[in-house]
C-alpha cells in the first residue's frame, strides 16, 4: 500500500502545494480522497494511471476540495479511460457535476456513479473497505477510513517444502486460505502460514476540528492524514474556521493511537511545513509534513 500526496495546500495554492487531493494505491486499485483545482495535473505528474480500477472520496463541498473533479473527469474522457469510476461525497456532489457538465458540454464516455455518502460503510470491495463518519466543519463534511480486511499470515516456505508441496499453484491455494493434497495427504493453510495479520488502516480526515468522535473513529490506524491549517499560535482561527493547529492533530492521534502522523491542508501563510512538525512532534513520536508528490509505503 503507498500514499502519493498530490496537493497539501489549504484554501488557496501556493507556488510549492496543489490543493487537497491524496492518493492511496492499493492491490492495483487508486482510492483519491479530495480533487483540489488542477488535481489532473498533480495526477498526472504522479504517473498513477488514467484507466486503472479508481474511486474517489470527496469530503465536503468547499471549492478546494472538489472542483478539480471537474477538470480530472475531462482529462480521464480525453486520455480514453474506459473503466467504471465510483465517486461518492456530500448529497450535493452528484447535482454539482451533473450542472456544471451540462453548462461546460461534456460527458464521460465510460460509467460513472456518484453516490451520496453517510455515515458507516460507504464502500466495500475485495479485501477492504471505506468507513465514513462525520466531520466538525462549517459545511457537511466527512473524514474517511480505508481499512484491510485482515490478511493471510506470512508464507512458511520452507515449512511448505518440507511437508513436500511443490512450488507452483499449490503455494497459491494455500497463502488463499485452501487445503490440498499432496501424495494422499490433506495440507491445511494453518500448516504453512504464520498468525493472520491485521490489515493496514489509512485515515483521512478533511477540513475538521479536532473531535473525541474522530479520535474514536481513527482508533489504531497506521497512518493518519490531518487537517494542520494553523499552529497553536494561530488556534483561534482554528477554532473559528473549524480547522485544527498541529498540536490538535498530534493530540487526538496520540490518543487515538495512530502510528504515523501526517500532516496536510497548510495555510498559506506558512512557508513550510516545519514549525508544523515541531510543534506535533513534541506531542507525537511519529510525525510527518506532507509535501506535494511525497510518497509513503505503508
Amino acid at each position: 500500500m503507498r500514499l502519493v500526496f498530490l496537493g497539501t495546500s489549504g484554501a488557496q495554492p501556493t507556488p510549492a502545494r496543489g490543493l487537497p487531493c491524496t492518493c492511496v494505491e492499493r492491490d492495483g486499485q487508486v482510492f483519491m480522497f479530495d480533487a483540489g483545482e488542477a488535481a489532473q495535473v498533480a495526477y498526472m505528474r504522479a504517473g498513477l494511471g488514467w484507466n486503472r480500477p479508481m474511486r474517489i472520496f470527496i469530503t465536503h463541498m468547499h471549492g478546494d476540495h472538489c472542483t478539480g473533479l471537474l477538470g480530472l473527469l475531462q482529462t480521464m474522457s480525453m486520455r480514453g479511460r474506459t473503466e467504471p469510476l465510483e465517486v461518492f461525497g456530500p448529497a450535493p456532489l452528484a447535482r454539482f457535476v451533473s450542472a456544471n457538465s451540462e453548462i461546460l458540454g461534456f460527458r464521460v464516455p465510460f460509467p460513472l456513479s456518484i453516490t451520496a455518502a453517510s455515515e458507516g460503510e460507504v464502500w466495500r470491495g475485495r479485501g477492504a473497505r471505506v468507513l465514513a463518519r462525520r466531520a466538525s466543519h462549517r459545511v457537511p463534511a466527512f473524514s474517511y477510513l480505508l481499512v484491510e480486511d485482515d490478511r493471510p499470515g506470512r508464507f512458511d516456505e520452507e515449512g511448505a517444502a518440507r511437508l513436500g508441496v511443490p512450488r507452483g499453484p499449490l503455494w497459491g491455494r494455500l497463502q488463499a486460505g485452501e487445503a490440498v493434497e499432496v501424495g494422499g495427504r490433506r495440507i491445511l493453510p494453518g500448516q504453512v502460514l504464520g498468525p493472520p495479520r491485521p490489515g493496514r488502516r489509512v485515515g483521512i480526515s478533511g477540513d475538521t476540528a479536532p473531535t473525541k468522535s474522530l479520535e474514536g473513529f481513527f482508533a489504531g490506524c497506521d497512518v493518519l492524514v490531518f487537517d494542520a491549517t494553523f499552529l497553536e499560535s494561530e488556534r483561534e482561527n482554528a477554532l473559528e474556521s473549524f480547522h485544527s493547529t498541529a498540536g490538535q492533530a498530534a493530540a487526538l492521534a496520540a490518543a487515538a493511537g495512530a502510528r504515523r502522523l501526517v500532516l496536510t491542508h497548510f495555510s498559506s501563510r506558512y512557508r513550510d511545513g516545519e514549525a508544523h512538525l515541531a510543534e506535533a512532534g513534541a506531542v507525537h513520536p511519529d510525525v510527518v509534513a506532507a509535501r506535494d508528490q511525497m510518497e509513503i509505503e505503508v
